[in-house]
């Protein structure tokens, strides 16, 4: 019996597969064969639907005491481009993404060494009472680390005050890569992927849902992001705290990691399809087009992805890697790219509830054809 179909009766059986045996995928050329593994175990999870959200992105700061060489957004604060918003630019990108239908604003920045912690609560607090029903998902474990050595307290202190303050749901990123001697070549600045992973398990603790991410493509090999997905799978059998796992594509455009490229159109579905494999536990693999480029994002629908993310607008870190995509997409563009690619398009919430908003007779056909998420009612949204 060959890999491939060991892999597929184990999937199909809903068992898990071995870190050895991820490693093996990593090695396997057929990436139909993949796909269609990928496929069975996305279909057991959520059928035929394809998820995406309107959100907003929010980069308040690009300034940042970590100078990671793989990162072409941080500066310095006297470097040309260094900006900070103070909390009335904050909420007038806010009221934008309101006016857009929004029912996220997506929150992260750089380690600013002049803001105190009272700055990211006030900003949370007033996002809150100006935006009751939009949920903040906001500062990477990275950030949460960093305000928790502001502050001198313990880290649930600092999450739980976060957390009152309005913060819904922290994104997934900093992860970066786990192993070591890895992480200690593109960003030796930053906590240890132990240390992400016990914040995340801390977040998780207190109620807080996360996603979780792992940057590829640079000097990392396959056994090192196997190492990352076994750390994650292995957390999430203790919290069941992460909602979806983001392969992100490494841009090397700006950075200071020499000798690297974009990565391919096989190697991305490659990841993405081992990824869904791997991560039994996982409800969700997340395929970011802002990355991946539109097509392959959609492509992504047959190799195990079952959300494109969202709306994004604006979106600054990966642009000043080189992302060649534009920085937002609208809602019927979105739709369209999974109904093309034969999924069922339905929108969410943060936490992956459905989100009904005026739809056409064509909307609510496609939508028949589909077992249902939960249901999140959008009043008064278009």
């Amino acid at each position: 019996m060959d890999l491939l179909d060991t892999i597929r009766r184990k999937v199909v059986a809903g068992e898990r597969i071995s870190p050895q045996e991820g490693l093996a995928l990593f090695a396997c050329d057929d990436l139909i064969g993949l796909g269609r593994i990928a496929s069975i175990r996305r279909r057991k999870k959520n059928g035929d639907r394809a998820y995406f959200i309107v959100n907003r992105h929010i980069n308040h700061t690009n300034v940042c005491v970590n100078r990671c060489i793989f990162c072409a957004f941080s500066r310095d604060a006297a470097d040309p481009g260094a900006y900070t918003m103070d909390l009335a630019e904050v909420m007038t990108r806010a009221e934008q993404g309101a006016a857009e239908g929004a029912t996220e604003f997506h929150i992260v920045g750089g380690l600013h060494p002049d803001l105190p912690f009272g700055y990211y609560l006030d900003l949370l607090k007033n996002l809150k009472a100006r935006f009751p029903q939009i949920h903040l998902q906001a500062f990477t474990a990275v950030e949460i680390d960093y305000f928790a050595g502001l502050t001198g307290r313990p880290l649930e202190t600092v999450l739980r005050e976060l957390q009152a303050a309005g913060l819904g749901s922290l994104p997934g990123g900093g992860a970066e890569i786990f192993h070591p001697s890895v992480r200690n070549t593109i960003c030796p600045e930053k906590i240890s992927g132990a240390r992400w992973l016990a914040i995340m398990e801390a977040a998780h603790g207190i109620g807080l849902k996360s996603n979780a991410t792992m940057l590829y493509g640079h000097v990392e090999d396959h056994t090192a992001r196997v190492d990352h997905m076994t750390r994650l799978r292995e957390l999430q059998d203790r919290t069941g705290g992460f909602q979806a796992f983001i392969p992100l594509a490494f841009h090397p455009d700006n950075t200071r990691i020499p000798n690297t490229a974009m990565t391919t159109g096989v190697e991305d579905l490659k990841t993405l399809a081992i990824s869904r494999i791997f991560l039994d536990n996982f409800n969700h693999i997340k395929a970011f087009w802002i990355m991946l480029g539109e097509k392959i994002a959609q492509v992504s629908l047959h190799f195990g992805v079952d959300d494109i993310d969202g709306t994004v607008v604006e979106e600054k870190i990966t642009h000043a890697a080189g992302a060649r995509t534009a920085e937002a997409l609208s809602r019927q563009t979105l739709v369209r790219m999974i109904r093309k690619a034969g999924r069922v398009p339905v929108e969410r919430d943060t936490l992956y509830r459905e989100i009904r908003r005026d739809t056409t007779s064509e909307d609510r056909a496609v939508s028949a054809r589909s077992p249902r998420a939960p249901l999140l009612h959008q009043k008064g949204s278009r």
